[in-house]
């Protein structure tokens, strides 16, 4: 009995590679949107990291990338010179991560983007992060909802909301005494 317990503490204290996995943020976005996606890469094994690939769903069109320090890119390209997927290579040591930025715009409709991403490691062992949301290496995936243009103003419409209450209550207390109001 206290073999299995103590085999269960030693498990559930060692860090699991499938909880870690390449993720494209943000989770959620609207139609039509011109996004900044990052593909954030973690390496969990004990070998370095040396080129990861991401393939880019049809509907998506991909219109630029930024530079990585110590990266190289690669940009695949179908007959219609629309981005198809693009290949870094690099070192990335173990327990590191890297960041991937890349522009693209977004599907005219609500939909779920999938981002499937290809790890290959110094030995040669290749992961895909291309499964379904339950499998140990899942592929990201982005929401696009007609709902996440508009989140984005809440904080700028309530920012005037609260400077036009400070105006007004600035007013009232400035006022003097028996002066009549001019609103």
């Amino acid at each position: 009995m206290t073999r299995i317990v103590m085999l269960f503490l030693i498990c559930a204290l060692l860090p699991a590679p499938a909880h870690a996995h390449a993720v494209v943020e943000p989770a959620r976005s609207a139609p039509r949107a011109y996004q900044r996606y990052v593909l954030r890469v973690p390496n969990e094994l004990d070998v370095p990291t040396t080129r990861v690939e991401i393939r880019f769903p049809s509907d998506v069109r991909v219109i630029s990338f930024a530079d990585v320090a110590g990266w190289q890119l690669e940009v695949v390209r179908d007959s219609s010179t629309r981005v198809t997927a693009a290949v870094w290579t690099g070192t990335l040591p173990p327990g590191r991560f890297v960041e991937l930025p890349f522009m693209a715009v977004n599907p005219e409709r609500e939909t779920r983007i999938v981002w499937p991403v290809d790890q290959t490691y110094a030995r040669g062992e290749r992961i895909e992060w291309a499964g379904p949301e339950d499998s140990d290496r899942p592929a990201s995936a982005t929401e696009i909802h007609a709902e996440a243009q508009g989140t984005s103003r809440l904080p700028l419409l309530l920012s005037g909301g609260a400077v036009l209450l400070a105006l007004a209550s600035l007013g009232a207390v400035t006022r003097r005494p028996g002066q009549p109001s001019r609103v």
